[in-house]
C-alpha cells in the first residue's frame, strides 16, 4: 500500500510503496539519486547500477515524470543528511520503477517559489503553478482557516445555511454577472454579489445565527488586488447589538490567530483589539483601513483595529448620493422624519450602525445592523435617489417581508481571500485562489470568458450587438 514522503522516517529498515513527481535528478557515476515529490513533501530515492533493468528505466527519468517505486528505507550517511528537509535523514533504496506518465518540460520551475514568473503564464499553466510548494502551503492554510471557521461557527449555535447562486438583478453598488434564463425568454437571473438579502431573509424565517462560506460575484472594472469571484465568511444574527457582534468577531480573530498563527505576534490594546471611530482613522491614518503595525516591515505583526460610526451617505462622481456599506445599514436616526430632515440638510453628517475590522492596511470584515423598519428603508431608498415604483419592483420582496414580524438583527462578512493573504504574507489575493482570473476577469487557463455557439443564443432569444 502506498504511503507518503514524510512517512518514511518512521519506516526506517522497511519496505514502502511511493508514488509522486519527479522534482530533482542526479547523476553520481553508477548511482542515480531522485527527489519524489508528492503533496507531503519530498524524499530522496536511490537506484543503483548493481539493480540492472530498474536502473537502465531511471536513467530515462526526466523532472514531472510521475512514478510508482517499491524499496526499502535507509538512514542517509552521516555526511549525506539534508536538516532542511523532513525527511532528510533517510533515503529509499527503490527495487522495483514503474513509470505511470511521461512528462513534457514545463514552461517554467515549479521547485522556486515561483514570485520571478509572469504572473500571465503561470495563470495560464496554473495547474503546474500549483505543483510548487509555496502555493501548496496557502491551499493548505486556507483549508485550516475555513474548518477552523465553521468548528468555531457551529460551537456558538449557528447554523450554515446555503443560499441561492442564481436570483433577482438589485442595485447593490457594483455590476452584476447576469444569467439569461431560457424558460422565461428576455428575463435574467444575477450571480449574487453577497448573500444579504437572502440572510435578512433567514433572521425573518427565525433562523437567529447563519452563517456561510460564501461565493460572491462582481462583474467590477479593472480595480487592482479584486477577483470576479471570491469568498466571504458570512454571519447574520438575530436579536443582538453593535457591541455583541464585535465581542463575537473579536474573539474568533483571536482565536483563529492564536492557534493557527501561534507565531505571529499580535499588536492588541491591553490584550483586545484596538477600537477607533471613522473620524479619528481619517484624521490620524487617512484611511478607513489604518495600518497600526508598530513595524510595517515585520511581516510577522498582526495589528488589526475595529472601526465604527462610519457616515451612511457618501456623494458619488456624478453628485448624486450611494449608502457608504449599503442601503440596508441602519442610520443612526430617530425615525423616517429625522433621517428626511438631516439628509436635506447635511446628508454626510449622518452616521450608521456599520463597522469594520481592518489588519495591517486591508479591510478583512465590514458589517452592520440592519434597517429591519421597512418604512426607514423605503426612505433610505428614495433618499439615494430610487423612485417608488423602482423600490417597489427591486426590493418589494423583503419590504413585503418585514410586514410579517421582522427581529432586529444585524451581521457581518469577512473576504476569506484577502485574509489568508494576509496571514501568509503573500502580495495579492492571487496567491491564495487555487484557480485566480486576471485583474480584468479572464481565465487564461481555461481561456474564459469565450464565444459560444449561435444555436445557443438563439435559444436564449439573444441576438449580439457588437461594438463599434
Amino acid at each position: 500500500m502506498r504511503i507518503l514522503s514524510d512517512e518514511t522516517s518512521e519506516k526506517v529498515g522497511k519496505e514502502v510503496e511511493l508514488a509522486g513527481w519527479v522534482d530533482a535528478r542526479r547523476d553520481h557515476g553508477k548511482l542515480i539519486f531522485i527527489d519524489l515529490r508528492d503533496r507531503a513533501g519530498i524524499v530522496q530515492v536511490v537506484f543503483n547500477a548493481k539493480q540492472g533493468d530498474v536502473y537502465k528505466t531511471a536513467e530515462n527519468l526526466r523532472p514531472e515524470w510521475v512514478i510508482k517505486i517499491k524499496g526499502k528505507v535507509g538512514e542517509r550517511p552521516a555526511g549525506m543528511i539534508n536538516e532542511d528537509l523532513k525527511t532528510g535523514k533517510v533515503e529509499v533504496s527503490a527495487d522495483e520503477l514503474e513509470i505511470l506518465a511521461e512528462a513534457d518540460t514545463p514552461p517554467f520551475d515549479v521547485r522556486s517559489d515561483g514570485y520571478e514568473i509572469n504572473e500571465e503564464l503561470r495563470m495560464k499553466y496554473r495547474y503546474l503553478d500549483l505543483r510548487r510548494k509555496r502555493l501548496k502551503e496557502n491551499l493548505k492554510a486556507r483549508h485550516r482557516i475555513v474548518s477552523f471557521t465553521r468548528k468555531f461557527f457551529s460551537n456558538k449555535d449557528f447554523i450554515e445555511i446555503e443560499t441561492p447562486y442564481i436570483s433577482k438583478s438589485t442595485p447593490e453598488g457594483a455590476r452584476d454577472y447576469l444569467v439569461p434564463s431560457r424558460q422565461q425568454p428576455g428575463n435574467f437571473y444575477a450571480l449574487p454579489q453577497s448573500p444579504q438579502q437572502y440572510k435578512q431573509l433567514l433572521m425573518i424565517a427565525g433562523m437567529e445565527r447563519y452563517f456561510q462560506i460564501a461565493r460572491c460575484f462582481r462583474d467590477e472594472d479593472t480595480r487592482g488586488d479584486r477577483q470576479a469571484e471570491f469568498v466571504q465568511i458570512d454571519i447574520e444574527v438575530s436579536f443582538t447589538s453593535e457591541e455583541e457582534i464585535l465581542d463575537l468577531i473579536e474573539e474568533f480573530l483571536l482565536d483563529l490567530f492564536r492557534e493557527l498563527y501561534p507565531n505571529k505576534r499580535l499588536t492588541l490594546n491591553d490584550g483586545k483589539i484596538t477600537r477607533m471611530t471613522y473620524e479619528k482613522a481619517m484624521k490620524e491614518y487617512k484611511s478607513d483601513k489604518p495600518d497600526i503595525r508598530k513595524d510595517k516591515k515585520d511581516e510577522n505583526e498582526l495589528a488589526p483595529v475595529i472601526i465604527t460610526d462610519f457616515p451612511m451617505f457618501e456623494k458619488k462622481q456624478d453628485g448624486s448620493w450611494s449608502a457608504v456599506h449599503h442601503p440596508f445599514t441602519m442610520p443612526k436616526v430617530k425615525d423616517v422624519k429625522e433621517l428626511k430632515e438631516q439628509f436635506k440638510k447635511d446628508p454626510e453628517k449622518i452616521k450608521a450602525h456599520q463597522y469594520d475590522v481592518a489588519l495591517n492596511g486591508w479591510e478583512i470584515f465590514g458589517g452592520s445592523i440592519r434597517n429591519h423598519n421597512p418604512e426607514l428603508l423605503s426612505a433610505v431608498f428614495e433618499a439615494l435617489g430610487h423612485k417608488k415604483t423602482d423600490i417597489e419592483a427591486k426590493f418589494g420582496h423583503i419590504l413585503e417581508a418585514f410586514k410579517y414580524g421582522v427581529p432586529p438583527h444585524g451581521g457581518i462578512a469577512s473576504g476569506l481571500d484577502r485574509l489568508v493573504a494576509i496571514l501568509q504574507n503573500e502580495p495579492n489575493i492571487r496567491e491564495v485562489f487555487a484557480f485566480p482570473k486576471t485583474g480584468d476577469g479572464r481565465d487564461l487557463m481555461m481561456d474564459a470568458p469565450s464565444e459560444v455557439d449561435k444555436d445557443q443564443l438563439d435559444e436564449l432569444g439573444i441576438s449580439l450587438k457588437k461594438k463599434k
